[in-house]
């Protein structure tokens, strides 16, 4: 069940379960190749900023071009995931919505703010490499990510009812988790789900989250406040740091992740 908090104890980040939560803002829009990382990110400039690639799937943050794939997607998906996720503002199926909620994601990637993708299906590479499809069949998001003594994100992911039972959210977080560890250099990524969300467990168990407590009334979803199990997973220690742990009497835990 994990220790209570003690007074004056900072609350840990809130963990998010399965939903897209872009944001908002921006100003202009554009697309084509993501600029140079080189030159400072002017703030509005709605080119896809990030691409990651797993046997079957490309994972993106897109530029504002998705708005309508997006919008395409909460439609084609909301009885499957309104179950399991907070209100929807009313403009939340159109393109207007999604065009300043990508915009925004590309603002916060560029701040280190977030890491909000989108999941294609990959096909046939061409001369200028890899190539997906236009229809997004999931989201996955790093957010809350906090950096200093934490060094930590929340995950937080949705996928298409027709995608369910493919593996293919097991490949896309195994990507984004090893994108989280190896590339931004963070130590833990959090996630939590609802007790009934059977598939949402056995994912996460599968890639290695450990359970770390259970918190009632959690989040407001689907009318009403749910609980919620908290997992995490810890960046595997350098060998010289886990031994070094070891002989201090610690036991590191280790990322069991299949990709």
């Amino acid at each position: 069940m994990g220790r209570g908090i003690q007074a004056g104890q900072r609350l840990p980040p809130r963990r998010e379960e399965g939903c897209p939560g872009f944001g908002g803002g921006g100003t202009r829009e554009e697309e084509g190749p993501a600029r140079c990382c080189a030159g400072k990110y002017v703030s509005g400039v709605t080119r896809r900023a990030l691409q990651l690639v797993t046997e079957r799937l490309v994972v993106e943050i897109p530029g504002v071009s998705a708005a309508d794939a997006m919008a395409d997607y909460c439609r084609r998906n909301s009885g499957h995931l309104g179950p399991w996720e907070p209100a929807r503002p009313l403009d939340y199926y159109s393109r207007p919505f999604w065009v300043r909620q990508l915009r925004a994601a590309l603002d916060e990637f560029h701040g280190g703010q977030s890491v909000r993708t989108v999941l294609r299906l990959r096909e046939p590479d061409d001369a200028e490499g890899p190539c997906a499809s236009e229809q997004v069949i999931g989201v996955a998001n790093l957010s809350q990510i906090v950096r200093g003594a934490f060094q930590s994100a929340v995950i937080g992911y949705s996928l298409d009812q027709d995608m369910v039972g493919r593996g293919l959210m097991g490949e896309a977080l195994g990507r984004i988790v090893r994108y989280a560890f190896d590339d931004m250099r963070l130590h833990r990524v959090m996630a939590a789900y609802r007790p009934e969300n059977e598939r949402s467990a056995a994912v996460l168990e599968r890639l290695g989250f450990e359970r770390e407590g259970f918190a009632r009334d959690y989040l407001f979803i689907d009318g009403a406040w749910r609980d919620h199990v908290l997992t995490s997973l810890i960046r595997p220690e350098p060998d010289a740091v886990r031994t070094e742990s070891a002989a201090a009497g610690g036991s590191p835990r280790s990322l069991r992740s299949n990709t």
